[in-house]
């Protein structure tokens, strides 16, 4: 299977009810954003947990990491409420679950190579926040290993992001406000990614909140590793 998977191309992905597919297990559904493989693939997604569901134990060869959106995703490690930023380095393993619920994005196989930090990161009660060299916005920086860079932004209505920062390409999820891309008007729960060297202006229409990802996009189109 391959969605979204020329890396050289810009994508806007805006959810729809009709968009979600079941997994092989009963009561957890995937909103596909980008996806190179079958099951076990290259991929990004948002992943629906039902009350109560779980998924049996397996491992991340590749690695995971994911943003809990809402509700309270659990595993072996602990319970992770809305906002918690989860790394799982290459080889780790789980049987993740919810006993009320929830939803999160989550990017598999996409760790560099030597990066092996597990971390959870509570993003909501935290005073890490810091301004933005350019003075628009507030970014809390997650993780960096190499080129690669995870963290969140806030933005308020009007301010810009300067793409010049992010040669790599760059990745966002909106989680709360309204971003404009170009042309395209991006709500809440809309996902882009942008190739390296993009031109496209970004502005937040109104205050926004932002997971962004950058340094990790491959040039050419993904192949299953």
């Amino acid at each position: 299977m391959r969605l979204n998977a020329d890396f050289s191309q810009p994508v806007i992905v805006i959810p729809s009810a009709d968009a979600w597919v079941r997994s092989p297990e009963s009561g957890v559904d995937r909103l596909m954003l980008d996806r190179v493989g079958n099951e076990v693939a290259r991929a990004t997604s948002i992943v629906r947990y039902a009350a109560g569901s779980r998924f049996a134990r397996h491992v991340h060869d590749k690695g995971e990491e994911f943003l809990v959106l809402d509700g309270v995703f659990s595993d072996e490690s602990g319970d992770y409420p809305q906002g918690f930023y989860v790394r799982n380095p290459p080889g780790s393993g789980h049987a993740p679950h919810s006993d009320e619920g929830c939803r999160i994005l989550v990017k598999l196989r996409q760790f560099e190579a030597g990066d092996s930090r597990q971390c959870a990161v509570d993003t909501v009660n935290t005073d890490d926040w810091r301004p933005l060299s350019n003075g628009n916005g507030a970014i809390l920086p997650l993780h960096e290993f190499g080129s690669e860079s995870v963290c969140m932004l806030q933005l308020s209505g009007g301010e810009s992001l300067p793409l010049s920062a992010y040669a790599g390409g760059l990745e966002l999820f909106v989680l709360d406000g309204t971003l404009r891309a170009g042309q395209s008007v991006l709500p809440a729960e809309c996902w882009l990614r942008l190739p390296a060297g993009s031109n496209a202006t970004v502005v937040a229409l109104r205050d926004a909140r932002l997971w962004a990802k950058t340094g990790h996009l491959p040039r050419a189109p993904a192949v299953p590793g």
